[in-house]
């Protein structure tokens, strides 16, 4: 089937951009927040075209537009901040959200008083090339179309499928941020994502099999997108795991394939040396900076600059320009993921990592690319050094708790027998704590790739990637029947 939707111009969305028209009004409200006493002021504006569409067997079922502009106001003085959302854009509305954030901090605007704020720079503009971006990404019958043709493969290549669906998600951005120590820079950014999930069924046996794809920066990527070869992997993935035997429980060494085996590395320590953490001290490495907290063979990186990569951002929320950060190197632990409030509180230098889910939300140190890097093993060295244990290619949900304990699901899974891949096997759950679990990481392969993925944390729902070579884990507990 094909979809009959055209194109709805009610879908269109055109705002007044957010530019150097503004910096009249945003230079007087941040000198009227450093007269009252704030240390440091800071404006973030932002507006957003939102789409997604669902696609269920042959059918699109939902389709969900949004679209929003507004303003998150912080004020710091000393250690501390307050915090303020509005979408009210006008000069009454920002000044009243200045003063609500100023009065958390039990300041108050001094008419008659003084400002050493001296102004604002020329805009850092990282927009100039991206003007067009929404208008060159596909509109909503494109979307549908290439969901309903990618349902249509699954229907082709699997078998004993109940449930196909697709979705697509397309997320335009465009921030501008203006802080009173100098910070004025602006941004857009296009976020696109492509999914299939499968159920599959034949009396008692069952799998349920999906895999995400999603970039950013690159509008045409929908168009580019091989629905075939991803249709093929799915169904290949539900038709092994359908009739597989379930694991039996125990404590054995694993190894975890590419791509999304990076998500237990982000939820379960990426989480922990990210500053938040440090302030709320539930983080077991606080005082562990160059100390050794994982196997010589890991070094870790956390950066916002690979090309088209989900969490890639030319600045972050706090307008800081993205950088790359290693966090652990052989082993030793050398930075720590921070935001602007991370270094006022904890003295770890920010790392272009202030980052928020929208307006109503103030930026926090979070995550961006997370991955283990690339090892000097092929995929193949790291299996055969396993006499019994488990392969792990495909992740799928699980759960972490505050101090990196996780349990995660094997999504699909292969016996280790001798050296060589064996029987799958499903029910498979990865259980540890991270302390524990990094520093038997003992060998990386070559083949590192990336994965795109959505982080929820204390500053909303954030894009990011995650990722890793082949990796293995000496010994993990895995929990089965």
């Amino acid at each position: 089937m094909v979809s009959t939707y055209t194109p709805d111009q009610s879908l269109v969305h055109k705002a007044e951009a957010l530019n150097s028209h503004w910096q009249p009004q945003l230079e007087l409200l941040l000198a009227r927040g450093r007269t009252a006493g704030a240390d440091l002021v800071e404006v973030y504006l932002e507006q957003i075209d939102h789409l997604s569409v669902l696609a269920e067997q042959d059918t699109i079922t939902s389709v969900t537009p949004s679209f929003g502009r507004g303003a998150g106001i912080r004020v710091f003085l000393g250690k501390q901040d307050g915090f303020v959302s509005t979408n009210d854009l006008s000069d009454a509305g920002l000044k009243h959200a200045l003063e609500q954030a100023l009065s958390m901090l039990g300041l108050e605007v001094n008419e008659a008083g003084r400002s050493s704020f001296n102004g604002l720079p020329n805009l850092r503009d990282f927009a100039i090339d991206k003007a067009d971006w929404l208008n060159q990404s596909p509109e909503l019958y494109e979307a549908s179309d290439r969901l309903l043709n990618g349902t249509q493969l699954l229907d082709q290549y699997g078998t004993h499928l109940q449930v196909r669906r697709g979705s697509y998600a397309r997320d335009w951005q465009e921030v501008l941020v203006a802080a009173s120590d100098g910070t004025f820079g602006r941004d857009i950014r296009l976020h696109q994502s492509i999914g299939l999930n499968v159920l599959a069924t034949d009396g008692e046996h069952r799998s349920s099999i999906g895999r995400r794809y999603g970039t950013s920066g690159r509008p045409d990527d929908l168009r580019k997108w091989d629905a075939e070869t991803s249709a093929k992997e799915v169904c290949e993935s539900a038709g092994t795991m359908l009739y597989a035997d379930y694991v039996d429980a125990g404590q054995m060494p694993a190894v975890l394939a590419n791509r999304f085996g990076g998500v237990i590395f982000h939820e379960a320590c990426g989480h922990l040396l990210e500053t938040t953490q440090i302030e709320r001290g539930t983080t077991p490495f606080s005082e562990k900076l160059n100390q050794s907290i994982a196997h010589e063979a890991v070094t870790a990186i956390d950066e916002g600059i690979t090309d088209g990569a989900f969490g890639s951002l030319s600045m972050d929320d706090e307008g800081m320009e993205s950088q790359r950060t290693v966090l652990i190197e052989n082993g030793v632990l050398k930075q720590f993921i921070s935001d602007r409030a991370g270094e006022l509180r904890t003295g770890h230098q920010r790392t272009g990592s202030g980052r928020r889910q929208s307006h109503t939300f103030a930026a926090a140190s979070r995550m961006r690319n997370t991955y283990i890097a690339a090892g000097q093993h092929s995929p193949e060295q790291l299996i055969a050094s396993i006499d019994r244990g488990l392969y792990c290619k495909s992740m799928g949900g699980g759960s972490v708790g505050p101090t990196g304990q996780f349990n995660f699901a094997v999504e699909e899974g292969y016996l280790i027998e001798k050296g060589k891949l064996g029987k799958p096997v499903k029910g498979a759950t990865l259980i540890g704590e991270a302390k524990d679990v990094m520093p038997r990481i003992s060998m990386c392969a070559k083949d590192l790739e990336l994965a795109a993925g959505f982080c929820g944390s204390i500053s909303g729902n954030i894009f990011v990637t995650v990722g890793q070579p082949h990796i293995k884990v000496d010994s993990i507990t895995v929990g089965g029947r």
